[in-house]
């Protein structure tokens, strides 16, 4: 595809839309993600407990509860990986029959996109999912090198290998979570996007709506205030 052709089919609003959602996107990423802001988010919080995980783990004994929260957080990436293929797989049959989508465009809007934009549009999409799927994948092989590491943790707390290789699985636990985490922002990325077939304007509106989502999540939530909530004194 030639530059011409790519302006022929992206107006200035297309333009502006699509530049709004990929800085919402990378933005939110980077606040998300930095342990270094004044108001951590609720992923930087949770490494916090991993990592806490992880020594209480070196003296539990036995270990059962913990792997069994381990094959808990492998299920959620195997299915989410599964789903997130089934969608690419819808999504590409789209693609494939964009024709069929401009009469539904039409109905919805006044001057709807042709095939070509449709699949423009949709590629969008495609990339989101693509990109959530990935992370999916990684995110549940991360949590396996976890779950390996934490098999090679000593059972004698006072072993000098038991703490060092407990702090190796916490971090190996964490950029699972910090994957998982990615994953799932695409994938409401991927819903935002589907709106540009109904045009820009639907594309900044559901832009801001999904940005305000994922925001809230992680700075503005109930449970975001229960984990900085100090526990209660014991009896």
């Amino acid at each position: 595809m030639t530059l011409e052709t790519l302006q022929t089919l992206l107006s200035w609003p297309d333009m502006l839309a699509l530049l709004l959602l990929l800085l919402a996107w990378f933005m939110l990423a980077h606040m998300i993600e930095d342990p270094r802001r004044a108001k951590p988010s609720v992923t930087v919080l949770m490494a916090a407990y991993r990592r806490e995980w992880m020594r209480q783990f070196v003296s539990r004994s036995p270990r059962i509860y913990d792997a069994a929260v381990l094959s808990s957080l492998r299920q959620a990436t195997s299915f989410l990986a599964s789903a997130t293929m089934i969608a690419l797989g819808g999504l590409l049959a789209l693609i494939g029959n964009a024709e069929r989508l401009v009469g539904v465009t039409e109905d919805l809007v006044a001057a709807g996109p042709d095939a070509r934009q449709i699949e423009l549009r949709l590629l969008l999409s495609l990339g989101f999912l693509t990109h959530a799927f990935l992370k999916f994948l990684w995110s549940n092989r991360l949590f396996g090198y976890s779950s390996i590491v934490m098999s090679a943790v000593p059972n004698d707390p006072e072993d000098p290998l038991a703490h060092p290789r407990a702090r190796q699985a916490a971090e190996i636990n964490i950029r699972a979570a910090y994957n998982f985490n990615r994953g799932l922002r695409a994938t409401y990325f991927a819903l935002a996007a589907l709106t540009w077939l109904l045009g820009p304007w639907a594309l900044m509106g559901a832009t801001g709506v999904v940005a305000w989502l994922v925001w809230s999540r992680d700075f503005a939530s109930r449970s975001r205030a229960v984990l900085l909530d100090p526990p209660p004194p014991l009896d």
